[in-house]
């Protein structure tokens, strides 16, 4: 008789937050979490909103791990949600980490969803959906940035999966629909016409009846890794593809000035951002 071979234990957590006015001020209204995630919240900076660090406890994520995040901002409110590392995606021995996030910006309210990067270690399996929905007359700055592989240690992300999709909706209509997949990491990273030996891939989206007209700023906020675009009424985004570093200096200098541009922020990152 042979003992059967042991089973991994598995994270299954994740986080429900809500945002909404109180006395003319944005506060916590409901807070659930559950391990490996929490939330802290940090005194904010004068001038900034409350801001939301999610937390991994577990410092990274390994295969079979799901996270399931919902985030609410009711009407008028603001508020800002980022991470205070990177998140960690393990070399998995069979099974997908799977991260789901949801996000609901109610009227007039405004979002920063601006999480720091995720490191694909090599034969990491990654699938992640980020789901927006914003009512009339709502604002959302939403970034994300992925490594491929480590490269402090000369890791590249060579095997493994990837299936990264978000869908944003406008008052219940799909407004913009974006995925990007990844069965055979070598092949396509080093590809020429694809991702030709980069290091790291961010997006940043904004999304607000006047995004349009921010356009010429994202433009130059882009620099020479990146482009900016209008692909629907209502948004406007930058990607950069590069090597790690000058993308994530690239990403975090463009969140800096589109928070004041946008929103009349300082043009600062949030305090438990490391650059």
């Amino acid at each position: 008789m042979t003992a059967a071979e042991p089973r991994h234990q598995r994270a299954d957590g994740g986080a429900e937050i809500v945002f909404g006015l109180s006395g003319g001020r944005t506060a916590l209204r409901h807070l659930y979490q559950s391990s490996p995630m929490r939330v802290l919240f940090p005194d904010a900076e004068p001038g900034l909103p409350i801001t939301g660090a999610l937390v991994n406890t577990a410092g990274g994520l390994a295969g079979g791990d799901v996270v399931r995040m919902q985030a609410r901002v009711e009407e008028g409110a603001a508020a800002t949600l980022c991470t205070p590392a990177a998140e960690k995606l393990y070399r998995s021995l069979g099974p997908e980490t799977r991260i789901e996030t949801a996000l609901h910006v109610g009227p007039g309210a405004v979002l920063e969803w601006l999480p720091q990067e995720t490191i694909l270690f090599d034969r990491a399996r990654l699938r992640r959906r980020l789901d927006v929905e914003l009512a009339p007359g709502a604002r959302l700055l939403a970034t994300e940035m992925l490594v491929f592989g480590r490269a402090a240690r000369g890791e590249r992300f060579r095997e493994g999966f990837l299936h990264d999709s978000w869908r944003l909706r406008v008052d219940g209509r799909l407004r913009w629909a974006d995925a990007l997949r990844i069965e055979a990491p070598e092949e396509a990273l080093e590809d020429r016409f694809g991702f030709a030996g980069a290091g790291g891939f961010a997006t940043l989206l904004y999304a607000g009846a006047d995004a349009a007209s921010h356009l010429s700023v994202m433009r130059d906020l882009a620099g020479p890794l990146g482009a900016a675009t209008i692909p629907r009424e209502g948004v406007v985004l930058i990607r950069w593809l590069g090597p790690a570093m000058p993308v994530r200096a690239a990403l975090a200098a463009a969140i800096s000035a589109l928070r004041a541009a946008l929103f009349g922020l300082p043009p600062v990152l949030p305090r438990l951002w490391t650059t």
